[in-house]
């Protein structure tokens, strides 16, 4: 006789057969707002799209979720009416530029620690019904050093830290990944300067912030790239388009073409299952840390 759990396992393997990569989940965060990381997390995610790839993007914003203004999206549900059961995650996804899914971010709702078992089981499920259509998971996290933002940073693989050539966001930058490092052991780092005057300050920054981890943690930072300031960037955001579509041969839009296509040599994450419920999963877990909740 086939269980209720019989059926899940028969599911869960069917799509790893049709999906066997592991999906890449990539929080984009910064700290500090302003440095313009959703502007990377949405044209990041066009790119990647433009080139074939199955993309979804998360706005991870559960306080001020922006990623539908900044596409010119109106979505008629969001991520908080899944989480109370109310729609499906179908339900809510709205395609983007080049086929990309985005899952518009919740407003005013509660951190993930707070909510209920029920409600964190049929997250898991809801992101478990499309595990086989997603070969990149785009997180983009809220601004500040929030537990919620910890716990999204912790569950994906990949880490991009969004950074400008500017005090108070490089104090951020090192904020969030010293807290990541000491408290929760994560040693790697990929630094992304974003609207830079030229290469050679983009790699300056990057050594400054390397200069710093160096005395006084024990990380890895890689170097992603930089985007330069770029007028066209402002133009686009105006017209709620990303700039790969509105300005394809601006420099900006170059540039997020060239690091879509760097994404794809990084090494393939290790211990996934290959379905995007693993990362939802993973969520949860260290979501809970912060609470007083235990599934």
């Amino acid at each position: 006789m086939l269980t209720p759990e019989t059926h899940v396992d028969q599911a869960t393997g069917l799509r790893q057969m049709v999906n066997p990569r592991p999906v890449r989940a990539i929080a984009v965060t910064g700290g500090k707002g302003g440095v313009g990381k959703t502007n990377v997390s949405v044209n990041l995610g066009v790119a990647a799209a433009e080139i074939g790839k199955k993309v979804m993007l998360l706005d991870a914003d559960l306080g001020l979720a922006n990623i539908d203004v900044v596409l010119g999206l109106h979505p008629q549900h969001d991520l908080s009416h899944v989480m109370r059961g109310e729609c499906s995650l179908e339900d809510v996804l709205v395609e983007g530029p080049n086929g990309m899914k985005v899952i518009p971010g919740a407003s005013g709702v509660q951190s993930l620690a707070e909510l209920s078992p029920a409600e964190h089981t049929g997250l898991i499920r809801a992101f478990s019904e499309l595990a086989a259509d997603t070969e990149l998971l785009i997180v983009d996290t809220a601004a500040g050093i929030s537990d919620t933002v910890l716990s999204f940073s912790r569950a994906s693989h990949e880490i991009v830290v969004v950074v400008c050539d500017e005090p108070a966001s490089i104090t951020d930058a090192y904020a969030i990944i010293k807290l990541l490092n000491r408290d929760y052991g994560h040693q790697r780092f990929r630094i992304l300067a974003n609207m830079i005057r030229s290469a050679q300050e983009g790699r300056e920054l990057y050594t400054k912030m390397c200069r710093v981890t160096d005395r006084y943690l024990d990380v890895t930072l890689s170097f992603m790239g930089a985007i330069p300031f770029d007028e066209s960037v402002r133009k686009a955001v105006r017209a709620q388009k990303p700039v790969v579509q509105a300005f394809p041969r601006s420099k900006a839009a170059q540039v997020f073409r060239s690091l879509a296509k760097k994404i794809e040599t990084w090494p393939q994450p290790s211990g996934a299952n290959g379905q995007v419920q693993f990362f939802v999963e993973r969520l949860i877990k260290y979501s809970s840390d912060y609470g007083e909740m235990v599934l």
